[in-house]
């Protein structure tokens, strides 16, 4: 069976891609978040083709959603990657906007798919988000790193490159199938503070949208960004205020980045560490 199910071939001009997963390469949801911020802003609601899920993903683990009404199912929505078309009648080229979850099997068999739906579609290049955990806080702009299938590409962008060995997920599977499919790629990867891990972080989505757009082509910034990321700010900044274990972790966090010391801070207690989460946690839900 195919993979490939599509509803429509959108008529775009030299088209860029810009990418996100949600799962393993999505800390604080800063990748998906940038790329659903982007249909938002361009007010891109139908996909034009999707990978069908049977094959990619465990259900257990990617557990399909049922919308029910005055007990009648009404929808059913699958896990899946979904593929929009963004047409720009005042820019130089248009954008695909692609995002889906981490599939759980047949990971090349996914990135060779997610690539043709590309190619066949007339992409030129690829742009994709990442996001991890890092020692870093919300004090400082968000580092950003990257990844290139070419090192001119990496060169153009910019960039920091990233150095780095051990795990990887399906971004670096999808930049291995662009590359054999010889179209160019780079990923962009933010540092996201761990003490915030649980929660979205608007800061990094900006961040990774500034740098997308200015490789892609595109406004990667905006109003709503911004005072999305001031209004996180201030809330964090509220919630470390009220516990001084957190704030003086952050400041010695802070001073052996500044430093730019090859060793880690001293680790909370570990015992301690979901309270303060939940104390962060707390202090960010909306009231």
């Amino acid at each position: 069976m195919d993979a490939i199910r599509r509803y429509s071939r959108p008529a775009l001009r030299n088209p860029t891609a810009i990418v996100a997963f949600e799962g393993w390469s999505d800390a604080c949801d800063a990748a998906s978040g940038a790329v659903r911020h982007l249909l938002d802003r361009f007010a891109v609601d139908e996909p034009f083709a999707a990978l069908e899920p049977e094959e990619f993903y465990d259900f257990q683990e990617h557990r399909p959603i049922v919308s029910i009404s005055e007990g009648r199912v009404n929808a059913m929505t699958w896990p899946e990657l979904r593929f929009y078309g963004v047409q720009r009648p005042g820019a130089d080229r248009d954008l695909v906007l692609v995002v889906g979850e981490e599939p759980t099997f047949r990971w090349k068999t996914f990135a060779r798919s997610l690539t043709k739906v590309l190619t066949d579609t007339g992409v030129e290049a690829v742009t994709v988000l990442g996001a991890y955990i890092g020692p870093v806080t919300h004090g400082i702009p968000v580092p950003i790193g990257a990844v290139a299938t070419d090192a001119s590409v990496l060169d153009q962008s910019g960039l920091t490159a990233s150095d780095y060995h051990g795990s990887t997920g399906i971004v670096s599977v999808l930049g291995e199938a662009c590359r054999e499919a010889g179209l160019p790629t780079i990923s962009v990867w933010a540092a996201t503070p761990h003490y915030l891990a649980a929660n979205p972080n608007p800061m990094a989505m900006r961040a990774l949208l500034k740098a997308a757009g200015t490789i892609a082509g595109f406004e990667g910034d905006d109003a709503e960004l911004r005072s999305l990321e001031a209004e996180f700010i201030e809330r964090v900044d509220d919630a470390v205020a009220a516990s001084a274990e957190l704030a003086g972790y952050i400041e010695e966090l802070a001073a052996e980045a500044e430093e730019d010391q090859n060793r880690e801070p001293e680790r909370l207690d570990p015992q301690r560490m979901p309270e303060l989460v939940d104390e962060i946690e707390e202090f960010l839900k909306d009231v």
